[in-house]
């Protein structure tokens, strides 16, 4: 094997592994400076959780406002978090060819079986963020099993009205009662940490 081939193969096998890094981004190198600041972020809050991204929770003083999340789902239906006042709500971006995406999907269908079947009951809502077509989306998410609609966003929207929070995919947000974000993940997360991340904002006092 010459020199040549051998430093082609060495590069090809370092771009794969790239690709199975935690986390997709239409950003670019964006998505690293967004990681490096909730991590940064997070030694302010004792609600921090290494995982296959970040998990970071935000006291209920340290909230900022509101998100202005709304737009068309996947379905056809129209979506908005005005509707869904006094809920506590799990907001997930994903894309149909991101990796994370696709590995943390069970995870999510098991904790909405779970988490929106109890007697306060939490809601979830996909962003399908900067998809190609309404129909590869909802392909992709029926391939996936969600329970749940996603927002179509091929124009990037909901970045802002997230304000900011979820810029990478797969990217997750618990939103509390005002709909402000509590709690935010940046790349995969897995069953139990949504599961009782959650469930303390379920707990906090109304």
């Amino acid at each position: 094997m010459t020199a040549a081939v051998s430093r082609r193969r060495a590069l090809s096998a370092a771009l794969a592994s790239a690709v199975l890094l935690p986390g997709c981004s239409a950003l670019g190198a964006d998505e690293n400076s967004v990681r490096g600041r909730a991590k940064q972020a997070s030694g302010n809050h004792q609600g921090y959780i290494s995982g296959d991204g970040s998990v970071r929770q935000v006291t209920p003083n340290e909230r900022g406002e509101a998100v202005t999340l709304a737009g068309q789902t996947l379905q056809g239906a129209s979506w908005s978090i005005g509707d869904h006042a006094g809920s506590v709500v799990v907001v997930n971006s994903w894309v149909s060819w991101c990796g994370p995406c696709h590995e943390e999907a069970p995870d999510l269908v098991r904790a909405h079986g779970e988490l929106a079947a109890g007697k306060d009951p939490v809601r979830f809502i996909g962003i399908d963020y900067r998809e190609s077509s309404r129909e590869t989306g909802r392909s992709q998410a029926e391939a996936w099993g969600l329970p749940y609609d996603s927002i179509f966003d091929d124009a990037g929207i909901t970045a802002v009205q997230m304000n900011g929070m979820l810029r990478g995919q797969p990217a997750t947000a618990v939103l509390d009662r005002s709909g402000r974000v509590a709690a935010v993940a940046l790349g995969a997360i897995d069953y139990a940490t949504l599961r009782d991340v959650t469930r303390d904002i379920l707990r906090e006092p109304v």
